[in-house]
Parts: structure tokens; C-alpha cells; sequence
């Protein structure tokens, strides 16, 4: 796959992006010398070698195919009947077996069913975790407040009965508010894990995935260099 820095240029790259690109290629400006693709993946890595995908001119099959790939890879995270249809009916479309209907229904069905299943497998993981902490953070409060309450109890035991009583009302009021004080504290700590644990599930699943297509990018290129078909048709 080849394109060349003004046709990257014409489709208005983000600056870092195109600083980095420039300087690790050792440039100043740009020019129209045929550049790799694999060129860009090695100075800016798989996000920017993807978008730089629309300043080349041919290989459109192989883009979309790359792309139908991408897509099996989370497949499994929905049993969504729709979600295989539409990847099929994609391919099927890149192979030149599917009308440009069929292609734009397939690209909107995916792209609703893989947002919904990316956030239900988030959201399952984030509560999981928040569960845990939110109740081991219910129960450290409630046992710091029991113990600060018993303390004070222990301390006026030997004195009159109404000091006991009013030791006594103490204790119930002390309960009670560092039970109030204990929820507060336990759904602050299961918000704050629910975002942590979103975000760190995030993180672990975009950095495999980027991982796989960068692999796999490479394994088209190295297909398309060699004369031979990266997709055949089964």
C-alpha cells in the first residue's frame, strides 16, 4: 500500500501526528515520493497507519476485509444474531457479492450492535469490582464507628446508671451516624471504582486490540508485497 506526504497532507493530519511523521522520516516538508504504509506504522504506529488508509488509492477490498477482521475479533461479545449478519453481508460486499445497500445497512448494524456490546462488557466488569470495594468499604466504616462507640461506652461504665443509659443513647447515636457517614463513603468508593475499573478494562482491551491489528496490518502488507491475496475467498 502505498501513498506519498502531500496526499497525506491533502487529508489534514493532526499536527503531532504529521510532526512526528516528517521528523522520523527525516524531512522537512512534503513531497510526492511513493511512501509505504508500513513506513507510517513504524514511526507512528497503528492509529495513525490506519487513518493515513485514506490517502491511498487502491486496495479498497483489502482495507475493508482488514476491517471486517477487526471487527470478528469482538464478535463474541455479543450473541446478537445481527452482528454476524452484518459482518458477513460486509465482507460479502468487499468480495463484490453484495450491493451498496446491503454494505450500508451492514456498516450501521455493526457499528450500533459493537457500541452496545463493548459497553455492557464494560459496565459488567466496572460493577463487579465496585460491588467488592463498596462493601468492604461499608463494613471498615461501620467497625471504626463501632469501635469508637464502645470506646466511649467503656470509658463512663463505672458510673451511675444514667451515665450508662446516656452512654447507651450515644452508642445508638453514634451508630446511626457513622452508618449515614458509611453509605456515603461506600458509594463514593463504588463510583470511584466503577470509573477506575471502566477505564482500566478499557485500556486493557483497546491496547489488545491494538496490538492484533497492528500484527495483522503487517500481515496484509507483507501479502500485498508478495503478489499474494491476504482474504481469498473461502
Amino acid at each position: 500500500m502505498i501513498t506519498t506526504l502531500n496526499k497525506i497532507r491533502s487529508n489534514k493530519p493532526c499536527t503531532d501526528g504529521w510532526a512526528r511523521l516528517l521528523s522520523n522520516l527525516g524531512k522537512a516538508k512534503a513531497d510526492d515520493e511513493p511512501l509505504h504504509i508500513r513506513e507510517v506504522l513504524d514511526s507512528n504506529g497503528i492509529g495513525d497507519a490506519l487513518w493515513c488508509l485514506r490517502a491511498v488509492d487502491s486496495h479498497a477490498r483489502e482495507m475493508r476485509l482488514f476491517a471486517v477482521w477487526c471487527a470478528r475479533r469482538v464478535q463474541h461479545s455479543t450473541p446478537d444474531p445481527r452482528n454476524m449478519a452484518a459482518l458477513d453481508a460486509a465482507e460479502r460486499y468487499a468480495n463484490g457479492l453484495a450491493t451498496d445497500a446491503d454494505f450500508v445497512t451492514a456498516r450501521e448494524v455493526a457499528w450500533a450492535v459493537t457500541r452496545a456490546a463493548a459497553w455492557d462488557a464494560a459496565w459488567d466488569a466496572a460493577w463487579d469490582a465496585a460491588l467488592v470495594t463498596a462493601k468492604d468499604a461499608a463494613q471498615a466504616a461501620v467497625n471504626a464507628a463501632r469501635a469508637a462507640a464502645w470506646d466511649a461506652a467503656q470509658a463512663s461504665a463505672d458510673a451511675a446508671q444514667a451515665a450508662v443509659n446516656a452512654a447507651q443513647a450515644a452508642v445508638n447515636a453514634a451508630r446511626a451516624a457513622a452508618w449515614d457517614a458509611a453509605l456515603v463513603t461506600a458509594k463514593d468508593a463504588a463510583q470511584a471504582a466503577v470509573n477506575a475499573a471502566r477505564e482500566a478494562a478499557w485500556d486493557a482491551a483497546w491496547d489488545a486490540a491494538r496490538d492484533a491489528q497492528t500484527d495483522e496490518l503487517r500481515r496484509v502488507l507483507d501479502c500485498i508485497d508478495a503478489g499474494v491475496d491476504p482474504y481469498p475467498i473461502r
